[in-house]
């Protein structure tokens, strides 16, 4: 089987957990049978495929499965096509109106029209894709008109081996010492960026986001405020090429986020071996248990006496650590692999 898994405007969005999603579906479909494109153009771009429809070709790719990652206008030319070639298509829900809000400037206000277009968009497809049952479930309140199925979005363990050797230079490049808890990934009001701020305020340990922040034009306020007068304790480092160093230089994962669709940065961080401290929100049930393999908190006080209780004992931290690393395994790239390549099987001989 020849499957198109196609991410539009993928070096824009090169920073993006989708990005990593789609990434790592590749690379676990490379274990199977299954072919993989990755443009639905003839020749490879859009550039060459409007050569090509000039001088009577196609504009199209030939593949058996369309399975798209963004509500874009390529992925829209891509639903079209396949409605018309018959061809089957998959389409992966990453967003939602839930998790748009409190991401960029007027994001929160542009959520609930963005609902509106994602039911429809969503609709067009033979089966949609979601990392949880939580999305899962606002998916079908929309409602979506389609059949959903959950998948995870998994972690690439592979690709974080060595994050320990190193720990030294990215805590001597963003001059950390001590227990240092952090995050990872891009600074959004609605991944807890205030809780964050304020726990450190209200502690006395080093605290470092690793991740991109917009400070143009389309910056959130919030990130704005924040980034540019943040606390003592506090440090911004911007994108970090490798976040192997991140999860190297941090020594307790401090997630507050309000909305999520899996955590992909919990998995990674799990992955890491390091002791989690996440929001109890809804999703989170699905994947990870308080006391066991992470810190669950309601409150910014929660928070506070979680983070103060892992500073005070290394053995929850081990123990914490190791069992997150049992879960994270959970979510291989070899389980994405086996179960994408049996959903692609089953949707094009439905």
């Amino acid at each position: 089987m020849r499957a198109l898994n196609y991410l539009e405007l993928e070096g824009m969005l090169e920073r993006s957990g989708w990005a990593t999603a789609a990434a790592q579906q590749r690379q676990a479909l490379a274990a199977t049978d299954i072919e993989v494109v990755t443009s639905p153009w003839h020749g490879g771009d859009l550039p060459a495929a409007t050569g090509s429809l000039a001088t009577g070709g196609g504009l199209f790719a030939e593949y058996d499965l369309a399975h798209c990652h963004a509500p874009g206008p390529g992925s829209l030319a891509v639903a079209r096509h396949a409605r018309k070639s018959g061809t089957p298509l998959v389409l992966h829900a990453h967003m939602t109106a839930e998790d748009f809000g409190e991401s960029f400037r007027f994001s929160s206000q542009v959520a609930p029209a963005l609902g509106r277009y994602l039911r429809r968009f969503y609709s067009q497809a033979d089966l949609v894709l979601c990392p949880s049952q939580y999305t899962k479930g606002l998916l079908e309140d929309y409602p979506v008109d389609a059949p959903i199925r959950t998948i995870t979005n998994g972690v690439d363990r592979d690709a974080l081996a060595g994050h320990e050797s190193l720990r030294e230079e990215y805590r001597d490049r963003y001059d950390l010492d001590g227990l240092v808890v952090f995050a990872v990934g891009s600074v959004f009001e609605r991944k807890g960026l205030t809780t964050f701020c304020r726990l450190a305020e209200a502690t006395d340990h080093e605290f470092a986001w690793f991740g991109a922040y917009d400070t143009g034009p389309h910056g959130s306020p919030v990130v704005k405020r924040w980034t540019n007068d943040p606390p003592e304790n506090v440090t911004f480092t911007g994108w970090v090429d490798d976040k192997r160093g991140a999860f190297g230089a941090g020594d307790v994962f401090c997630f507050p986020t309000k909305d999520e669709n899996q955590g992909l940065v919990v998995l990674e961080a799990m992955a890491c071996g390091k002791p989690v401290v996440i929001s109890d929100i809804p999703v989170f049930e699905e994947f990870f248990t308080h006391g066991e393999d992470c810190l669950k908190c309601g409150s910014e006080a929660e928070f506070r006496a979680a983070l103060d209780r892992l500073a005070d004992d290394r053995a929850l931290r081990e123990r914490l650590g190791a069992n997150a690393r049992e879960t994270a395994a959970e979510h291989s790239l070899e389980r994405v692999g086996e179960e994408l390549s049996s959903i692609y099987r089953e949707v094009t001989t439905a």
